[in-house]
């Protein structure tokens, strides 16, 4: 048998030396036993070169015995065996034509489809659909055991990649190989998408080296009446009394419906919501589907309070999920929003959704209360200020520190130096002395005042506040009392002297 291969395959590549077999396909030796029309009927050409050849076969052995009798002259035998080789030429290269003719693995089906979770999945088809195996399939008659050692319905080592754009395998595993393709029996592989898109270059290669690279658009699982969600941020981390948007893409895997209601469940009834269009901003409570588009972008907008409530707790992450509906289930399904539902509960119902997560964080804000700015005192005296500090944020304030800036040489007290907490909207009150030096002059000087504190280890800082103090110049009594004794007399030494002159 192996001794038969090898020679088989010898006679092959003597055929490719010689010019028997050309890259448009295999030419049969002219002969007898070849009809014009064997080349494109390679099947029929088969078997018109077997039946010669088993002729020839038998007349050879038939002539040879006679030769070996001596009853026949041997030129007699030679034109026996030239023709019994002229035949077996001529078998052969049927046999190839069938055997080699060109490989071909095609893609019969490319489904994508949602996993479990957030996974996208491939379900791709492949088949052989080489000619020469359609041919060989119906050679029920033929029993060569060459021809069928070298299984021509076979195309062997078929490797498969998906790539995107950028020619960068994209489907896990990177490579799926199949051993043997035989012909009318497609293999289906799976692929797990690491980057949704919807369309895939599909690499095979098979045989010797044949590569062929299409690019295929995914179709949809329509055996499914789902639309799917999936968030490009699961977790965010959200001030209370802001606003925040979770980006989402909405997918569509239905052969039903192309319209959807969107929900939010399991989110607080404190927090305010609705979905918008990512491309026009308008507010959404049902999203459809327009012909020939899958895949849309929407956003989950939420308002978050201005103070923690009941069910809205700093640092408490809120899990919750947004969920696409069909609106013909509407009715069956209900209001979810205000259900309190979980993953194997969505599952049941058959939804699209994606899990999210919201921490509400707060912040804690300074506020500064002074009910003067402006002091007057001598240069003896010492000023006190009284300085209320508001927490207006959200978080509670740790370790208030007052700082001041007093002018040069003046002496400054805080009472207290520190306050060790302050709770949300509570308030307290810091008195702050100041005195001027004994030589200070007359005038007006500033006092700048600094606050700062840490919230969640977050450094906060108040209003810079700035104090005025003005330092009046002292009065001379006695010469306040000269003055005004001089100027008396000046008055009444005006009224004497007007009456003397009125009696003249």
């Amino acid at each position: 048998m192996l001794q038969s291969i090898l020679k088989f395959r010898s006679l092959l590549f003597a055929a490719l030396f010689i010019g028997l077999v050309t890259p448009d396909g295999l030419v049969a030796q002219s002969s007898t036993f070849f009809n014009q029309r064997d080349d494109q009927y390679t099947l029929l050409g088969l078997k018109r070169a077997k039946e010669a050849y088993e002729v020839s076969k038998s007349e050879y052995e038939r002539q040879k015995g006679l030769y070996d009798r001596r009853l026949i002259p041997k030129t007699d035998y030679d034109r026996a065996r030239v023709a019994y080789s002229d035949a077996e030429v001529n078998y052969q290269q049927s046999l190839l034509a069938v055997i080699f003719e060109q490989q071909y693995v095609t893609i019969l089906s490319a489904i994508k489809y949602q996993g479990t979770g957030t996974r996208k999945l491939v379900r791709l088809q492949i088949g052989n659909a080489a000619a020469g195996g359609a041919e060989f399939s119906q050679l029920e008659f033929f029993e060569d055991e060459i021809f069928r050692s070298l299984q021509p319905d076979v195309v062997h080592d078929v490797y498969v990649s998906l790539l995107n754009d950028e020619g960068s395998i994209i489907g896990l595993p990177y490579e799926a190989k199949v051993e043997e393709l035989h012909y009318g029996k497609p293999q289906v592989l799976e692929f797990a998408l690491l980057q949704d898109v919807d369309a895939v270059s599909v690499n095979i290669i098979y045989g010797h080296g044949s590569e062929r690279r299409l690019k295929v658009f995914l179709q949809k699982d329509a055996s499914v009446n789902k639309a799917a969600i999936q968030s490009e941020q699961f977790s965010q981390e959200v001030e209370l009394g802001a606003t925040t948007d979770f980006a989402m893409s909405i997918e569509l895997f239905s052969g039903e419906s192309n319209t959807f209601k969107l929900e939010a469940v399991n989110l607080p009834s404190e927090i305010n919501r609705y979905f918008v269009d990512t491309a026009s901003g308008n507010r959404l409570s049902q999203f459809q589907f327009r012909e020939g588009v899958n895949t849309r972008q929407i956003a989950l907008r939420v308002f978050l309070p201005d103070r923690p409530t009941q069910n809205v707790n700093m640092d408490e992450p809120i899990l919750f999920y947004a969920v696409a509906i069909p609106r013909e289930r509407s009715d069956e399904i209900g209001d979810v929003s205000e259900r309190t539902l979980t993953t194997t509960e969505l599952d049941d119902l058959g939804v699209g959704y994606t899990p999210l997560e919201l921490v509400p964080r707060g912040v804690g804000e300074i506020l500064v209360r002074l009910q003067q700015l402006f002091h007057t005192i001598n240069a003896d005296e010492t000023v006190e200020v009284s300085l209320e500090i508001v927490n207006e944020g959200s978080r509670r304030l740790d370790n208030i520190r007052i700082e001041v800036d007093p002018p040069l040489n003046w002496t400054e007290r805080i009472e207290p130096e520190v306050i060790e907490s302050l709770r949300i909207s509570e308030e307290r009150t810091i008195s702050l002395f100041f005195t001027p030096p004994a030589d200070v002059s007359p005038g007006r000087y500033e006092v700048r005042v600094r606050t700062t504190s840490l919230s969640d280890d977050l450094p906060i800082r108040g209003e810079d506040k700035t104090i005025t103090v003005e330092v009046a110049l002292e009065a001379n009594i006695l010469g306040t009392l000269f003055i005004i004794i001089l100027i008396i007399g000046l008055v009444i030494g005006i009224v004497v002297f007007g009456i003397r002159l009125s009696r003249r």
